[in-house]
């Protein structure tokens, strides 16, 4: 049993924050063999079809990694200093990761963690390289989706604290963790005793590719971390579309409003055209447009291109549904 100890300073000072980073790391420990396989099945299929077509080489990255029984090396997922950091300002700081910080509890990636040391520029580059590559692959389309469900979380635990202080805020983060006394208590594997946070709060990090579990990381290097499943979950992968609304199409017409509806996992133009009854030249015009409003992204995996619902592009037929 691991306990976190929270003084009046610590509750005043937890907060959270979205690592898209760390999202990259445990979304490979997941394409790995490592955690739950059935809730993110469907993503892992087309993951893995799009990173084949790409002819992408993890091993710089997947090297690192240590079985699921073992510890992530703490540099390749420090905590984020902000609520809600770019891929890319974590990439720069993890390019400049320091000699010191380069090391690893898990023997098993030992000679990758040797192999950066002995040409620390350069092979920061490019595993730095390898997770933008990856990103694109496998993140960017569904990060709309996922970011979305982050800030309702994040809101949710906001108000639940409003309403009942800490403890309301940590007790149904998951089965692993109560809250007892101003103590956080969190059943783990490999960390047991007492932790004091000395001032600098708690850092809670809502992630999809945790669930079931929480992970906590307590290196005093860093700021105390732990990582939660938000709310919702379970349903990331699986929605259905959703209907086009008459009220959006109103605004935008029919056809662009029923590709948003389409789009609610992302999509490239040869699937599109024949669920929404549209040539695929009809069907690329529409999207043209809607990527110039903003609404719309575009990602390249292997040799399609996928196109994806922005935040403003959710936000817009939620509120338009509702």
């Amino acid at each position: 049993m691991l306990e976190i100890e929270f003084s009046a300073e610590d509750v005043a000072r937890t907060r959270f924050a979205v690592s898209p980073l760390w999202e990259v790391i445990a979304g490979v420990r997941i394409l790995s063999g490592a955690g739950s396989q059935d809730l993110h099945r469907r993503w892992a299929e087309r993951t893995r079809t799009r990173i084949a077509a790409a002819k992408l080489d993890l091993t710089p990255l997947t090297s690192l990694l240590p079985p699921a029984d073992q510890q992530i090396p703490s540099f390749l997922s420090p905590p984020p200093t902000t609520p809600g950091p770019s891929l890319d300002v974590e990439l720069a700081a993890l390019r400049a990761t320091p000699p010191e910080l380069l090391r690893t509890t898990s023997q098993a990636a030992q000679p990758a963690v040797a192999a950066l040391l002995a040409d620390r520029e350069r092979g920061l580059g490019k595993l730095a390289d390898v997770i933008t590559a990856y990103w694109e692959l496998a993140m960017a389309p569904f990060w709309p989706r996922m970011a979305g469900l982050y800030e309702a979380d994040i809101q949710y635990r906001a108000r639940r604290f409003a309403e009942g202080g800490t403890g309301c805020l940590f007790e149904d983060l998951g089965e692993q963790v109560t809250w007892d006394s101003g103590r956080l208590q969190i059943r783990h594997k490999f960390f047991h005793g007492v932790r004091r946070l000395d001032g600098h709060g708690l850092l809670l990090v809502p992630s999809v590719f945790v669930w079931p579990r929480v992970f906590s990381k307590t290196d005093a290097k860093y700021q105390a971390t732990l990582r939660y499943p938000p709310r919702g979950v379970g349903q990331l992968w699986t929605a259905p579309p959703s209907p086009a609304s008459a009220a959006l199409a109103g605004v935008l017409g029919a056809a662009r409003a029923r590709l948003l509806a389409e789009l609610s996992t992302p999509a490239s133009t040869t699937e599109l055209a024949p669920r929404v009854g549209l040539s695929a030249g009809g069907v690329s015009q529409h999207l043209s447009a809607l990527r110039a409003a903003g609404l719309v992204s575009a990602h390249r995996a292997g040799r399609s291109v996928l196109y994806a619902r922005t935040r403003a592009a959710e936000v817009l037929v939620a509120g338009a549904g509702a």
